[in-house]
């Protein structure tokens, strides 16, 4: 069988040795008309009573790196708080890049549409700067968040619901926890995930972590969220709207639905990291996926583009450290060395795949060179097909495990 991923990797597997496919459900997502009548109606009968009486108006939105389909969502809500006497001078949009970076215009155009880009105040969250402490959760994360959750008496968050490694889901309070909160709330929180595998937290709607990420978003404020399924091109599958929690718990059982496939344990898996292309913090999201389906001591073989590299925020610590496993990092945690604990759980959350868990991980990236794979904790491979090769040179010809949108995919192991 030939497999391709992307326009740069391409192999051949005996058929006898594919263990199984893995990709999300064949569901299309709703195009624009239809989904903008589901989606007004929604709004209509969910948010108009909320925003009566409200001045000020904070919008969250993600940015490039997620596919919430915003340029159909902001209309429609900038359309109906005008309705509700709230003009265009008193919307604030802010984009939640949590520590990703900042967009470009041609970027916000194409994520939020011309016309949103000219009529509305767009700002850009910065992590390091231009935040407010609001005290601590009640079991200890700090509360540092962007100031203008200060300012505006309304918040509403627009996003995306898909497994993550960190939350267990996107979506909810993500938006801010993350999204627009300071470097201790999401070193905290990033921490914490850390401690535990990957199977105690991808896919799981409750889990400690996620309690704090809600909590974080309450006492900054968020109030009603916006939350789509997005099928693999970024079209709406459904949309959810409401208070916050049991909004988004909603829509992350309902994700659970599409992203979810039956799976069983391979000794070698191939995986890619649509959507999340960009660079290797987040192609990272490949491996999260891959490590539920991934054997011990077996080999996890990952292609994705990376286009921008490594990391423009973190990429200099991650190759000073590399990938490394749980004891390691916690060691340069503990002592000291390593203080930004964003990028720790980072390490971790990979390292605990690829250096704890796997006998080796082996890169397939044209944006990412040789040498700066290997000083991750990558084997660098030119191509699928020795990528392969390298495999079975360490496994044996074991059966393999191919996982397609990688990024997004919920490996259930049956």
């Amino acid at each position: 069988m030939k497999v391709r991923y992307y326009d740069f990797a391409e192999g051949t597997i005996p058929d006898d040795r594919i263990k199984s496919i893995l990709e999300p459900k064949h569901i299309t997502g709703s195009e624009f008309p239809e989904f903008d009548s589901q989606l007004r109606k929604l709004l209509q009968e969910k948010l108009v009573n909320k925003l009566r009486g409200v001045r000020k108006l904070l919008l969250l939105v993600d940015d490039i790196t997620r596919q919430t389909p915003a340029s159909w969502i902001l209309p429609a809500v900038i359309d109906i708080a005008n309705n509700c006497g709230i003009d265009d001078s008193s919307i604030t949009i802010l984009v939640a890049t949590g520590t990703h970076r900042n967009m470009t215009l041609s970027e916000q155009i194409k994520k939020y549409g011309e016309s949103v880009v000219k009529r509305i105040r767009i700002v850009s969250h910065n992590y390091k700067t231009d935040v407010v402490d609001l005290g601590v959760t009640p079991d200890g994360t700090k509360i540092v968040v962007n100031k203008l959750v200060l300012e505006h008496d309304f918040i509403i968050g627009i996003g995306m619901v898909v497994p993550h490694r960190v939350a267990g889901f996107s979506g909810g309070g993500k938006i801010v926890q993350p999204g627009i909160s300071g470097e201790e709330t999401t070193g905290q929180t990033h921490w914490l995930s850390a401690q535990f595998e990957g199977c105690e937290i991808l896919g799981k709607v409750k889990n400690p972590v996620r309690k704090e990420i809600e909590a974080v978003a309450d006492a900054a404020g968020l109030r009603f969220i916006i939350n789509v399924i997005p099928d693999r091109n970024g079209k709406p599958i459904k949309v959810f709207a409401g208070d916050p929690s049991p909004t988004f718990e909603e829509a992350a059982e309902f994700a659970k639905k599409v992203y979810g496939a039956p799976a069983k344990r391979s000794k070698i898996v191939i995986s890619d990291s649509y959507p999340a292309d960009i660079e290797m913090w987040q192609a990272s999201k490949g491996i999260y996926s891959s490590d539920l389906v991934l054997e011990k001591e077996g080999v996890l073989i990952l292609v994705s583009p990376c286009k921008e590299g490594v990391s423009a925020e973190f990429g200099d610590l991650m190759m000073q450290y590399g990938y490394r496993g749980y004891q390691d990092v916690k060691f340069f945690v503990e002592t000291g060395e390593l203080k930004n604990l964003i990028v720790a759980a980072h390490l971790v959350h990979v390292g605990r795949v690829i250096k704890d868990k796997a006998s080796a991980a082996i890169l397939v990236s044209p944006g990412i060179k040789k040498e700066i794979a290997k000083k991750l904790g990558f084997v660098p491979a030119a191509n699928l097909d020795e990528a392969l090769h390298i495999a079975e040179a360490i496994v044996g010809p074991q059966d393999i495990t191919i996982c397609k949108y990688g990024g997004e995919l919920l490996p259930v192991i049956n």
